[in-house]
């Protein structure tokens, strides 16, 4: 991978909404340039899409979140690949991710209640031919998120005590 090409993702990973003409300016080229090296990055799947991270605890949302863990059996020739690919499909799934450990998959879904949550990974997540066992774990509270702080704390204010 290129410099420019780090450098440009390392800005939008940061704040997707720097403006083009700070790209640019960055890189030390024209804004047309800029656009075109982060249009040819779209292309090539390295910029998959762009989002806002929004604190939805300010704001009022009745849905639930929860990871799911997820032990499968590694399948002949595709090993974690196919099962993941369908779990990815289903709309309720927000993240999935392989990891290593205890669980081979870690499923981030959001329901409209913690009933609709624990039916879809009974009668979706755990009827997968090659699924051992689950875990839900309900999202509580969030506090970080991508970087960003999800809660704007004050600055603890000192007291003097000097006289």
């Amino acid at each position: 991978m290129e410099k420019w090409e780090k450098d440009v993702l390392a800005v939008l990973t940061s704040d997707a909404r720097t403006p083009v003409s700070k790209i640019a300016l960055m890189l030390g080229v024209t804004e047309e340039d800029a656009a075109e090296k982060i249009k040819s990055l779209e292309q090539r799947g390295l910029i998959v899409g762009y989002t806002a991270i929004v604190n939805l605890d300010s704001v009022e949302d009745d849905t639930v979140e929860a990871l799911i863990e997820v032990k499968v059996t590694p399948q002949h020739r595709h090993g974690f690949d196919r099962i993941a690919q369908e779990v990815a499909e289903l709309p309720e799934v927000q993240n999935l991710y392989l990891m290593s450990g205890a669980y081979d998959l870690a499923v981030i879904v959001k329901g409209k209640s913690l009933k609709s949550v624990s039916r879809f990974v009974s009668e979706r997540i755990s009827t997968y031919e090659g699924v051992i066992s689950t875990a839900t774990h309900f999202i509580l509270k969030k506090y970080k998120v991508e970087g960003a702080m999800m809660q704007h704390t004050p600055e603890t204010a000192r007291i003097s005590v000097q006289p």
